[in-house]
């Protein structure tokens, strides 16, 4: 492993370290004494504070990498989705976050308890925990692949499951001891740091440009390759495949429910909202996410733009051909990696590769405390409190013990990611990236029915989450050859997807009658 660090690179690294190894120290000093502090940080957190590590929690290294990619191959129309995040996020502010408050939940899926009983709170808990564990492993495995690129300059396996444990590792004692502040507070530093890096990429790439301003905006409005101008923010097309999932049409629908999940039903958004004073507090840390998601997504957006034109518009730059196919030891990569790897000079570089490890971290350490509370309240608190009470200090040890459990789960999951993708044909890790729509089809069927119905029962709850799952995965192409033949098959794009799952799931949950006398919440 020849790494390409030079030492300004590994000083900055070095610097890093520190600040972590610091903050993780000062920030652990106060030991949690009962689960609710752990998992909720006893009610108090900032506004400020949560709605940074709500916006952290919602980037990652995918965001990190893929955001300049949206930029780079299409638009400005991502930015348009976010339409659908504050809808969503009204909603949620007004219907969820108050009775989440009310029953004084510690996980989001105690409420359904409060309706159809203890079973379903676990089999939703579970299904949770399984979304979970695919889609953040296969995170943690983006940024690992990433890393071992710039640190080991390779991605041999030895170097991809170094990186993976450094990552897994280092977020893993950083919250371990603190709970849930801990990971708010490393979450207002991380994302400080990987905006930081975009910033000042963007700059250095904006330095790089012999364009004067008029040129540039001039070739992002015509671009040679599309029809559309690359400042397109609002795509008004009818279009139900992949290419559509971010119109305008999407927006208003899919992304809409996406959001209402993600905030509402996915602890691991939702359990920060659940950590300030009360709910008027934590609706307004969540409205502060998604205004402040803008200008950050922007960011690695314009990236993207500037990167179009550094390695397509040759003509402009002076060079003597553009860029086909970005590939790294013959492996295809996003362009964001290849600039990185082939033209940012040493600290820069460095303070990329911090930023990669923030921007994981602060989605890793949220994941971790997340499946540990619904691993301790909703699966063992319940099973342990049948044979006899306990002291609080038992379930912090256990919430702790939970992280570990976790840690383990996902660093287990990134090492299948990285196996998988090269001796399969199956695209796992696409399945894993999005595994959590396929989740939250069906938790959106049974909280719609659970809110605003009187019917539903413990069984049509469990069918309407197996229903949500499969019928999402059995919409995907690479499912679909084994049961329509070639002409019936189609693409359709995820937002959709989960617009039917959403719809199917809710129509069998449904089906179900609820007890006379069931407690309404």
């Amino acid at each position: 492993m020849e790494s390409q660090f030079a030492w300004l690179d590994w000083t900055v690294f070095a610097a890093y370290a520190l600040l972590m190894l610091g903050s993780g120290w000062y920030f652990s000093r106060r030991q949690a004494a009962s689960s609710r502090e752990y998992f909720l940080a006893g009610n108090q957190m900032p506004v400020w504070m949560v709605a940074i590590s709500v916006l952290a929690t919602s980037q990652s290294a995918a965001t990190f990498l893929g955001g300049p990619e949206q930029g780079y191959r299409s638009d400005l129309s991502y930015l348009a989705t976010n339409i659908g995040a504050m809808i969503a996020a009204l909603l949620v502010a007004y219907w969820l976050i108050p009775k989440f408050y009310a029953l004084r939940v510690t996980t989001v899926y105690e409420l359904l308890e409060q309706r159809f009983g203890a079973g379903a709170k676990s089999q939703a808990s579970l299904l949770y925990l399984f979304g979970r564990v695919f889609a953040s492993g296969a995170r943690l495995f983006m940024a690992a692949l990433a890393l071992a690129m710039i640190l080991f300059n390779d991605i041999h396996a030895s170097s991809v499951l170094s990186a993976l444990l450094v990552l897994t590792l280092v977020g893993l004692l950083y919250s371990l001891v603190g709970g849930i502040r801990s990971v708010i507070y490393s979450d207002v530093i991380h994302c400080a740091l990987y905006v930081g890096a975009a910033l000042l990429v963007l700059g250095y790439l904006f330095m790089q440009m012999p364009l004067e301003w008029s040129q540039m905006l001039s070739a992002l409005e015509h671009p040679l390759d599309r029809e559309l101008s690359k400042f397109t923010l609002i795509d008004t097309r009818l279009d139900f495949g992949p290419g559509g999932v971010f119109s305008l049409w999407s927006a208003l629908t899919g992304f809409v429910l996406l959001n209402i999940a993600a905030f509402g039903l996915d602890q691991d958004m939702t359990q920060r909202m659940l950590s300030c004073k009360d709910a008027r507090q934590g609706a307004k840390a969540l409205l502060w996410s998604v205004v402040w998601v803008i200008p950050v997504m922007l960011v690695f957006i314009l990236i993207g733009l500037l990167l179009y034109l550094f390695y397509q518009r040759p003509d402009l730059m002076g060079s003597a051909s553009g860029l086909e196919t970005p590939s790294f030891e013959g492996e295809p990569i996003g362009v964001f990696m290849y600039y990185v790897l082939n033209e940012l000079p040493a600290g820069l570089k460095g303070l990329v590769a911090v930023g990669v490890i923030a921007a994981a971290l602060s989605t890793l350490n949220s994941g971790l405390n997340a499946m540990s509370s619904v691993l301790v309240e909703d699966l063992y608190r319940p099973w342990r409190a049948r044979r006899g009470a306990l002291p609080e200090k038992h379930y912090v040890r256990a919430g702790q013990w939970g992280m570990v459990i976790a840690a383990l789960a996902l660093c287990a999951m990134a090492a299948l990611c990285f196996y998988w993708q090269r001796y399969s044909d199956m695209p796992l890790l696409a399945f894993a990236l999005s595994v959590m729509v396929f989740s939250y089809s069906g938790l959106l069927g049974v909280y719609f029915t659970a809110l605003f119905t009187h019917r539903g029962s413990p069984a049509s709850v469990a069918a309407a989450l197996a229903t949500g799952f499969l019928f999402t995965l059995a919409m995907q192409p690479y499912l679909m050859a084994w049961y329509l033949p070639a002409q019936w098959q189609f693409e359709l794009g995820f937002s959709w997807q989960l617009c039917l799952g959403a719809l199917v799931a809710t129509m069998v949950c449904l089906m179900g009658k609820s007890p006379q006398s069931e407690r309404r919440i």
